[in-house]
Formats: structure tokens, sequence, C-alpha cells
């Protein structure tokens, strides 16, 4: 059986195709477009005289952007298919984050950095449907698992470019993010389907009764469809990784920033800054065993994974809190942090597909919208709490979201469904399946 768009021969098998266009995807508009903005943000600070508070505001900013994006992805990506949305978002990532390199003006960063936020909006949540018209359905979760950590790989390449970027030297890094953004761009325009996408019988069965087949195409679906019972936890759960996750992202640099620059001559400052980048690398380093993902929830199932992703956060959260000037508490916190948050991705990736199997795309796009509300409240909340208690206590307030997040767990029996496998006959929404698998229709 073959998935995949027809056309041109390629030598990768599909599930290979789409990983590496996803990892590369996900890579430059997390790893570089967004979360680029907290490695480099005292070199912003101190460019562009911007306040806590302020930083904050940006954050926010640069989250809304990606928040309507993602409004626009559920609508259209039934009707378009995944490519034109993941060209728009590798676009937007290249024209953004080229505004940042040039910018001289607080404005004109901000504007940079706003666009390149909507990025990762448009680009991720139409790997589901990718990964569904193109891989065969026993290794969907393990290549979205995989994808889902290509922000790794890009940290891991950002924070070296940081050790040599002290001055004005930030701008040549962020012109090399915009050129990777630009080939990523290409790639991906040459390797995901387009068009509409009529699913097979089997992908099909988890739609409302008596629905037909092109009432996937429609735009955003009823509340009913997306309160499902399955999805509550999953929802809440977004909510609060991306709450959580912003506030790290955006503001872990600048804690260690200020915890290692109290002695505030030239010489702190440079080891300052190499601690930042070393922090930087050692969290991307650990966080390419997200990869995994997919095999843990396979293996282990989504409750087990579910508590020990969030645990892990919460711990690197609150050693920060504790201990930002102590280089050891930092590089654990990196080593636990990195695959934690790398994991949380692909459990929010594989558990959106179990809940919603009748149109993946547009239920991911449910649940990263509420990843992107957490992520629209995080740094705005805390910059404000840092203002009035400090960045130390607003961080031990963050650890205390994410330590109560395995609380809100996946429905019992959501972690034992394994889609595709043999004598798969359910899936965690609790809609029966078929066993037979039909070869999916594909246009280009």
């Amino acid at each position: 059986m073959t998935y995949g768009h027809t056309g041109r021969a390629r030598s990768l098998p599909p599930q290979w195709r789409v990983g590496l266009a996803g990892v590369t995807a996900i890579g430059v508009t997390f790893g570089f477009a967004r979360y680029g903005y907290g490695l480099f943000l005292p070199e912003f600070r101190r460019e562009f005289g911007l306040s806590v508070s302020l930083v904050g505001l940006i954050g926010s900013a640069t989250y809304l952007g990606y928040v309507a994006a993602l409004l626009l992805v559920g609508a259209l990506v039934s009707r378009c298919g995944p490519r034109p949305l993941v060209v728009a978002g590798g676009l937007s990532a290249t024209v953004g984050m080229g505004l940042v390199a040039f910018a001289r003006t607080p404005a004109t960063l901000t504007a940079g950095l706003i666009l390149a936020g909507t990025s990762s909006g448009w680009a991720w949540a139409p790997y589901s449907d990718a990964v569904d018209r193109m891989v065969e359905p026993g290794l969907r979760e393990r290549v979205m698992g995989v994808i889902a950590s290509g922000t790794a790989f890009a940290v891991v390449v950002a924070g070296p470019l940081a050790l040599t970027a002290h001055g004005a030297r930030w701008r040549y890094a962020w012109l090399t993010f915009a050129t990777a953004a630009l080939l990523t761009t290409l790639y991906n325009a040459r390797v995901l389907p387009g068009g509409t996408h009529r699913p097979a019988a089997t992908e099909t069965a988890g739609a409302r009764p008596g629905a037909r087949p092109g009432t996937r195409r429609g735009a955003w679906p009823g509340v009913r469809w997306i309160a499902r019972r399955p999805a509550v936890p999953l929802l809440l759960t977004a909510l609060s990784y991306g709450l959580v996750g912003a506030v790290y992202w955006a503001f872990a640099v600048e804690l260690i920033s200020g915890a290692a620059g109290v002695a505030g001559d030239a010489g702190g400052a440079r080891g300052n800054a190499s601690t930042s980048a070393v922090f930087w690398t050692v969290m991307g380093l650990a966080g390419t065993a997200g990869a995994l993902t997919g095999s843990a929830i396979a293996r282990h199932g989504l409750r087990r994974v579910h508590a020990l992703i969030f645990g892990g956060i919460a711990a690197a959260v609150a050693l920060l809190g504790a201990a930002p000037g102590t280089p050891a508490a930092v590089m654990l916190s990196a080593v636990l942090y990195g695959p934690c948050f790398m994991a949380g991705s692909g459990l929010l990736a594989v558990w959106s597909y179990r809940v919603f199997p009748d149109r993946p795309s547009t239920g991911f796009s449910v649940t990263v919208l509420c990843l992107g509300a957490g992520t629209v409240a995080g740094p705005a909340v805390l910059g404000f709490v840092s203002d009035a208690y400090g960045l130390r206590t607003a961080f031990l307030a963050t650890a205390a979201v994410a330590a109560l997040t395995p609380l809100v767990r996946p429905v019992a029996g959501g972690g034992t469904v394994r889609r595709g496998a043999p004598g798969d006959q359910s899936n965690s929404s609790g809609v029966r399946r078929s066993t037979s698998v039909a070869k999916p229709r594909v246009r280009r």
C-alpha cells in the first residue's frame, strides 16, 4: 500500500519525506522565529531599551499573530491542503526574521517579531493532515512525535550562534535564521500535498452519523464536536502547556542573565552571555529525545507519559526560580526542560489525533488554539507579576501551574489505543472503527 501524493518519483519513503519537511519547518518557525526572541532578549533590551513589562507585552503580541493564523488554518486546511499553509508560515518566518535583523527602532523590531510569531501558527497544525495523507496508519504517531521535536534541533543550532552574536552581531544570527526559513519553505513546497482531501472509509468512521464525506471540508466545527468528553482534558493541558512554555522560553535567559550579572563588569557580562548560550544549547540537545515521544506513548500510554512530562517541566521551572545563579541548577533545568517540553508537543499531537480522528488538522488547530491562549496570557501576566514581586517569584508560580497539570489527565483508555495497529477497532473518543484499511484518494 502506498501513501502520499502522486507525481515525481522521490527516493525517500513518504514517512521520511514528510518527517524531514516537518522537522525543518517546525525548527525554523518555533526554534528560530518564536523562541529565538527569548535567547536574544538581553541583546534586544540593551539595544532598544525595553523594560521587563514591555518585553512581556511584546511576547504576548507575537502570540496574538500566532493565534490569528491558527484560526485561519482550522478553517482552510481541509479546503486547500497543508502545502499552502506551511508555505505561508515559512514566508512569515523569513520576512519577519529579516525585519528583526534590520530593525532600528522598537516598532520595527516588534513588527518583525509579531510577523515571525505567526509562522508557527500557520505551520504546525497542517502536519496532522499531511501525515494522515502521506504515511501509513501504523507509523503516523511516531512520525508526528518526530516532527514535534524539530524545535529542539533548531535550538541546538541557535545556542552556538548566540555565543558569537555579542553586540551588533546578533543581527547576523537573525539573517541566518531568515535564510534557513526560506530554504525550508522551498523544500516543503516541493514535498507536501495540496488540494482537498477525501478521507478513506476508516478515516471518516468517527464523523457524525449520516455525515457525507464532503462535510470534512467545512469551516470551524460546532462546539459539541470540539467539546467531546475526551477533548476537555486535552484542551486544558494545551492551555497550561502554552502558558508555562511561553514563560520559560521568553524569560529563562533573562532570569539567568540577571542572576549572573550582578557583578556588572564587562567580563561578567561576557560570561553571562556564554552561560545563557550554553544553557540554550544543552536544552536543545536534551530536547532531541522528544523524537521518541510517539514510541513512548505506544509503549507506556498517554496517562503515564502525560504525568512524567509535566512533572519534569514543573521541576525545571522551579529550579530556575529557586537558584537561577547556580550553574548546576541552571544546567539541570535545561536537561529536564528540553526533553519534557519537546515531548509535550508530541503528546499534544498524538493525543489530538486520537481525540479528533475524523478531522485531524482541524482538531489539532483547536488544540493548538488553546495552547495559543496560554502563550498569549503567560508573558504578559508574568511581566507584570515580575515587576511587582520579582522574576524568581513569577517562575515559582509558573512551576506550580505545571505541577497541577497532571490532575487533568487523559480519560481512561486514552493511552492504550494504537491507531492503525493490528486489531485496533476503536479510538480514544469511543468511536468504533473498521479494521479494514482503504487506500486514501489524494489529489495534488
